[in-house]
């Protein structure tokens, strides 16, 4: 029987499935024929995974029919963006050359853990080719689009994972953010986003884009269900060299603690320059509530956003160099050429990139004795249209694609959380970045939880898939 959990968060539907109110197969049953009915605007998914997920839900019933303990997202749908392996399936990447890779022996660790929580994979997601991409547009696969408007971006690189939250195809999904690409697509399709601490969860078996930048995370249409995501996602790992070993810090039990006593600031400057009027006013709007009226300048914040790009084109392109050399006509052009721009960058300006980025992770880390958040924008503008190659920031001409992350490649540069919250605006709605120390995870999705029961940050319902394209 296929039920209507539209609207259900992951916290309701768990419950609901462990009360045995609602069986794992039907509340993924309803997941399946909600991508059904949808997808074919949206374009978030690859590939639908609906016998394992099946198979998933009837283990789980059969436990609760036992009376045994399932986890906290016991039922819960989720989906992954195409670069997590999925057993059986080839790892795209976003890819057209990775098709011909094996298919995968095992899940990424990510995906596991979800599993063992109770959660269901219900398929793989749309991406930018590579995870280079701001936009959400993938020449292979099409563009994953925006729930609320499918004339728009969904944003990128993990356009598939904003646009299947963002539009209620499932309450959870994973994505990957290297300069952005978790907090671009929450800010265009309306969803909350958690980039955590570099390091913080863990990436083997993921197909990595620039090891030094990637983040893995969650997207979620409210902070309790990105909390019990990451939550269920914490712990050392040792298929990850780059993984913590700081142990597990859950944050779910703490959201209800409030925000009394955090020192909030609105980053000033260079994150006030370079944006549209609904950017200003979201700001404004988080930082009201929040009381915020201190500004601190992140000093530098070009000049890292500069050393981000040299560091994301040289990794990049040295991971890609045979792919680049054997099957050069089969990559997105544009990614392409700004990989092959990579290889020709010279060592001495990689290696100031580097040394730069020491100086600026100590002087930025300063701040945060003073200060536990600070508050900016995420993207510039909200969505632009599919399609455009040129927007106008402060009187400038500039390419959309390039400059959709100027906001967010500062932060993730050194490998600060950010929980990445969605003001709804009219017609669309814009994110504000929720930064926090590294490893205070909990502040930032405290701040998102205080800011949701204020009813200044919510995911809108998906207005677009009535109007379709």
């Amino acid at each position: 029987m296929t039920v209507n959990t539209d609207g259900l968060s992951a916290q309701r539907i768990a419950q609901a499935v462990t009360d045995r109110k609602l069986s794992a197969l039907d509340a993924t049953e309803a997941a399946l024929a909600r991508i059904a009915a949808h997808d074919s605007v949206l374009n978030s998914f690859t590939d639908i995974t609906a016998d394992r997920a099946r198979a998933t839900t009837k283990a789980i019933d059969a436990k609760i029919a036992a009376g045994q303990k399932v986890g906290p997202l016991a039922g819960v749908p989720f989906a992954v963006k195409n670069l997590f392996d999925v057993k059986g399936l080839a790892t795209r990447a976003g890819s057209k050359i990775n098709r011909d890779l094996a298919l995968s022996s095992r899940d990424a660790t990510l995906i596991e853990r979800m599993e063992a929580a109770g959660a269901v994979l219900v398929g793989a997601l749309n991406m930018g080719e590579y995870a280079y991409d701001f936009t959400g547009e993938n020449v292979h696969d099409g563009p994953s689009r925006n729930p609320h408007d499918p004339t728009r971006m969904s944003g990128g690189s993990s356009g598939g994972s904003g646009s299947a939250v963002g539009g209620a195809l499932v309450p959870i999904a994973l994505g990957s953010d290297t300069n952005g690409s978790i907090r671009v697509p929450s800010s265009f399709c309306g969803v909350f986003g958690l980039k955590p601490t570099y390091g913080r969860l863990s990436r083997a078996r993921s197909f990595p884009f620039v090891a030094s930048l990637d983040h893995l995370g969650p997207f979620a249409r409210n902070v309790s269900d990105l909390a019990l995501a990451y939550d269920a996602m914490q712990g050392p790992d040792a298929d990850d060299a780059a993984c913590t070993t700081r142990p597990v810090e859950p944050v779910t039990s703490m959201l209800a603690e409030g925000i009394d006593g955090l020192r909030v600031a609105v980053a000033g400057g260079y994150f006030q320059r370079n944006v549209f009027p609904e950017a200003v006013e979201a700001v404004s709007r988080v930082a009201k509530a929040l009381d915020a009226t201190t500004k601190v300048e992140i000093p530098e914040a070009a000049r890292a956003r500069a050393a981000a790009y040299v560091i994301t084109t040289t990794e990049g392109a040295s991971l890609h160099l045979d792919r680049l050399r054997k099957r050069p006509n089969d990559f997105d052009p544009a990614v392409r050429d700004r990989l092959i721009a990579g290889a020709m960058v010279p060592a001495p300006l990689v290696d100031r990139a580097q040394k730069f980025r020491r100086w600026y992770r100590a002087k930025v880390l300063e701040l945060f004795k003073s200060v536990d958040v600070i508050i900016a924008p995420a993207t510039p503008c909200v969505a632009p249209k599919l399609g455009q190659v040129n927007f106008v920031l402060d009187g400038v001409e500039l390419p959309v694609r390039a400059n959709i992350g100027i906001h967010t490649q500062p932060i993730s540069f050194i490998g600060l959380p950010v929980v990445a919250v969605p003001v709804p605006l009219e017609p669309m709605p814009i994110g504000v970045q929720i930064i926090a120390a590294p490893w205070r995870e909990d502040i930032a999705l405290r701040v998102a939880h205080a800011l949701e029961q204020m009813g200044v940050a919510a995911a809108p319902p998906p207005r677009g898939l009535s109007r379709g394209l």
